[in-house]
């Protein structure tokens, strides 16, 4: 392991999305599949640098919220939310869309 898993996991992602299932317009050949950082960033409302830096392993404590935009970005299910979220080294806040009822 590379010590840098949410970087990974970021990547891995960011490459299983193709630009038109964001709305963004195909723009011929791309070096790498999927999303570009920068397009992940736009979508997620972050810098481009900051993502980059999220990617790269150089900035290795974001918040929830940049969790999240992120998440929301890459349209991860609850599942890899989470995972996301652990990876970073937080805890998920409950979701209560598709959440099941616990009892005790």
């Amino acid at each position: 392991m590379s010590g840098n898993e949410l970087g990974e996991f970021l990547r891995v992602r960011r490459s299983r999305l193709n630009p038109a299932d964001v709305g963004f317009p195909g723009s011929g050949a791309r070096r790498v599949a999927g999303l570009r950082r920068e397009e992940v960033a736009v979508l997620a409302g972050v810098s481009a640098d900051y993502y980059a830096r999220l990617e790269q392993g150089r900035e290795r404590h974001p918040s929830g919220q940049v969790i999240d935009a992120i998440a929301g970005a890459l349209r991860l299910d609850t599942d890899a939310r989470w995972h996301a979220y652990r990876l970073a080294g937080l805890v998920p806040k409950a979701s209560p869309v598709g959440r099941r009822q616990e009892r005790v």
